[in-house]
């Protein structure tokens, strides 16, 4: 069995809690000590339930609470080379860096890094597998690649960032450096090419899809389920929307039977 759920998802904080055969990752930890227990302790968990912190990469709602997490539970941490230069994540007392191709194995997990088009050091995202099932953290990347289309199709479950509507993001506040920015092929996905990637990565095998960094300024639940329902049609049950102040609750993706171990 494969579970996750989500700290909160959105650019004051995110985190992405996977486990299974008994292993339990996070992924980033964009909140502080106090917040991340706290946000831990309502699915359960205690920062001692962690076997890793994965990093997909240096920018603060990611990275901002990794280091005294894992200085405080002495919590291996995982992430690029790059990142690592970056210099955002010193003092982590266990640090595995790797490069964004490399397999790992953490426990009974599989994990996949895969190199995204961010503005960011040395960018990854992750699938995870285990029981014969798999789930694909996509979030923070601004275009989609043939790559990204490889390495995530076919995917049981799929946290997919859907971060901005192109209207309401040059219609609003934000300093026009940081609208192309956030509009470039560097930055994030907006709603329709959110869409878009789902289309491409074929939505039929997903049992579980969630619509996650949904910009609070930029963006709304009702825009992006309305770009949504070009790929998948009105009020597809498999769709949850992860928020910035609670993320979402646990999910679940049922091993393949005679798979109880992770793939390989």
């Amino acid at each position: 069995m494969l579970r996750f759920a989500s700290l909160g998802s959105g650019s004051k904080g995110n985190a992405t809690v996977v486990t299974g055969g008994g292993t339990t990752v996070l992924i980033d930890c964009g909140f502080s000590l106090r917040e991340t227990q706290r946000r831990l302790a309502l699915l359960g968990l205690c920062p001692d339930d962690l076997a890793a912190i994965l990093v997909t990469h240096e920018h603060s709602d990611h990275s901002a609470g990794v280091s005294r997490l894992a200085r405080q539970w002495d919590i291996p941490v995982y992430l690029t080379h790059g990142t690592q230069r970056s210099g955002r994540l010193e003092g982590c007392p266990r640090v595995t860096c790797f490069n964004s191709e490399e397999r790992l194995q953490i426990g009974a997990l599989s994990v996949e890094p895969v190199a995204v088009p961010h503005d960011a050091r040395e960018p990854c995202q992750y699938r995870l597998s285990h029981g014969g099932r798999s789930l694909g953290v996509l979030t923070d990347l601004g275009s989609i690649t043939p790559h990204v289309v490889e390495r995530f199709r076919g995917c049981d479950a799929l946290v997919l960032e859907f971060n901005h509507d192109l209207d309401m993001l040059w219609a609003g506040s934000y300093p026009p450096s940081l609208k192309q920015r956030v509009a470039s092929d560097w930055g994030h996905l907006n709603n329709h090419q959110a869409a878009e990637l789902l289309r491409q990565l074929g939505p039929e095998t997903l049992e579980h899809l969630v619509v996650a960094h949904i910009s609070e300024q930029n963006n709304c639940p009702t825009r992006a389920a309305a770009a949504l329902e070009s790929v998948l049609g009105a009020g597809d049950q498999r769709v949850v929307f992860a928020a910035q102040n609670a993320g979402f609750d646990w999910l679940t993706l049922a091993a393949v039977p005679g798979q109880g171990q992770a793939l390989q």
